[in-house]
């Protein structure tokens, strides 16, 4: 039996599921995915692309959020896509995500770089308290994420302040 095999850690595990899940984005800009977990059991996924049967940005082969101008955190609006968190909580039962966790990971399609402070947007923010999710896990760099706890985002609640972008 070997013993020097490097085990990966199980928060380290999921994000990089996430990461996988976040190849099948759609997006010009940044392709995330996300993946819900209870009890150490995948619940859902989801990645950012267009409603089913609508075309999706790699399809029209450009961004109208980019086209404008339109800064990170802003005007989600306008983009032709759904979330990779929204995606993956409409794909999951209510009562399987109360208590559960969603790790979520950017990546940046310019670079290929992990998205800096990446978190969720505030349509996303809400969708997740109200999921039930207890915490979101955010992956910085290949071995580093932020463990956010959602109740965090209840008691804190920035739209009460008009703040914009994330």
């Amino acid at each position: 039996m070997r013993t020097d095999v490097h085990r990966r850690d199980k928060t380290n595990y999921y994000l990089d599921l996430a990461e996988t899940v976040s190849q099948r984005c759609t997006c010009l800009r940044r392709h995330y995915g996300a993946v819900i977990v209870k009890n150490d059991e995948v619940i859902s996924t989801g990645y950012v692309g267009a409603p089913r049967g609508r075309a999706n940005c790699t399809d029209l082969g450009y961004c109208i959020r980019q086209k404008l101008g339109i800064p990170r955190g802003e005007r989600y609006e306008l983009c032709r896509s759904v979330h990779a968190e929204a995606n993956a909580i409409i794909s999951a039962p209510r009562d399987k995500m109360i208590d559960s966790t969603l790790y979520l990971v950017g990546i940046e399609v310019d670079t290929g770089d992990y998205v800096k402070n990446g978190i969720c947007c505030s349509m996303c923010k809400r969708m997740v308290i109200n999921a039930g999710i207890s915490y979101v896990v955010v992956r910085d760099d290949r071995d580093n994420y932020r463990k956010i706890n959602v109740q965090d985002w209840i008691d804190n609640d920035e739209s009460i302040e008009g703040v914009f972008g994330y």
